[in-house]
């Protein structure tokens, strides 16, 4: 088996469909009962990757078929600049054979050359191999998330009118609005300062830094959208004697995955938090979801320490649906491990998925 550094950009077909093929069976593994990606949108999504992230890829091959894959991403917005995402996935049949060791030893370096000092992986409940391989990284547990879903057709839209009128009624001096696709440029300013509220959204013991968003972060995110052909509503509420947005809520959908819309970040600004606007907002957004009659539910990410928004999700009915923890690990003691398992000769006993793990609260 070899090891190739893969660039999304300048892949040729057939590599992006070798590509494709394995992910296909990574997706099968962690999201049994899910369609995968279409060839041509996965394509496209790795082709057009935000600016904001820098993203590296090596590819495990054995012949022509991809049976591994490594990925790491580092934040080019200015902070965080001690952390490395990373990522690790190895066909079932694969596992145990050392490779996981030695595409992690390709992070590694790549994490020393861009002075990266902390890496930050994700497990999934529902591959047991990626918790014991970061045991034996000697990583810790910073933060526990589930991905919760919400069947639309078990809301209870009576419960939805409520939030609606009991927000309206408390909240009499404020507006809903909607944004459909990039953000419009006049509006830019405020959304970037509306944007540091979900720093609120907990982080635990993860060793991480807010993040604050500027418009030409904006912007270059917006552009990355359109170019992956994902469509978001941006639902808003602005207080109307000084035009300032006190919160927003957002949904991502993608013709290619017509039955899913994907909850983005919901975030009230301090100042008008208790005024019901949160479930205002999304309670809104359920309404506007009849427009598109071929989604059948909704999914986010939360952090099982977010209180607040649990409440608001549970109430509405989102159930868990897939458990994740994040694990953070010195870069110093992943080249350890790597210096001692390359002395012993030995293979870990188990290697296995370590998805990526974007964090978002809904």
């Amino acid at each position: 088996m070899r090891i190739k550094r893969f660039d999304q950009k300048t892949a040729t077909d057939s590599e992006m469909r070798a590509f494709h093929e394995f992910d296909g069976q990574i997706h099968t593994e962690v999201w049994p009962g899910d369609p995968h990606t279409p060839y041509e949108q996965f394509a496209r999504n790795w082709r057009n990757q935000p600016p904001l992230w820098r993203c590296h890829v090596w590819l495990a091959w054995d012949g022509d078929r991809v049976v591994g894959k490594a990925e790491t991403w580092t934040s080019q917005t200015g902070t965080n600049e001690h952390l490395m995402d990373g990522g690790i996935d190895i066909l079932p049949a694969y596992r145990r054979q050392g490779l996981a060791r030695r595409l992690l030893a390709e992070m590694v370096e790549a994490a020393r050359q861009e002075d990266k000092t902390l890496f930050i992986f994700g497990t999934s409940d529902i591959v047991p191999a990626g918790e014991a391989f970061m045991n034996r990284l000697g990583a810790e547990q910073g933060l526990t998330t589930h991905t919760n879903q919400l069947d639309l057709a078990d809301v209870d839209r009576g419960l939805m009118r409520q939030w609606i009128q009991r927000a309206q009624d408390r909240a009499a001096g404020y507006r809903l609005g909607l944004w459909v696709g990039p953000y419009p440029e006049a509006e830019l300013e405020g959304i970037a300062a509306m944007y540091a509220a979900t720093n609120d959204a907990p982080h635990d013991d993860l060793n991480v830094e807010d993040e604050h968003r500027t418009p030409d972060q904006l912007r270059e995110m917006d552009a990355s959208m359109v170019a992956r052909g994902n469509e978001r509503w941006s639902m808003y509420v602005r207080e109307e004697a000084t035009g300032a947005l006190a919160g927003f809520s957002e949904i991502f959908w993608n013709p290619a995955e017509p039955e899913t819309a994907y909850q983005g970040w919901t975030a009230v600004v301090p100042q008008y938090r208790n005024l019901g606007l949160g479930r205002w907002l999304k309670a809104a957004m359920i309404e506007k979801l009849d427009e598109r009659p071929q989604v059948k539910r909704v999914r986010t990410g939360n952090a099982d320490s977010n209180g607040p928004m649990l409440g608001i999700n549970h109430e509405m009915g989102f159930k868990p649906y897939r458990a994740w923890t994040v694990w953070q690990v010195e870069r110093a003691k992943v080249a350890a491990y790597l210096a001692g398992a390359a002395e012993d000769g030995q293979a870990p006993e188990d290697e296995g998925r370590m998805p990526e793990v974007v964090l978002v609260a809904a």
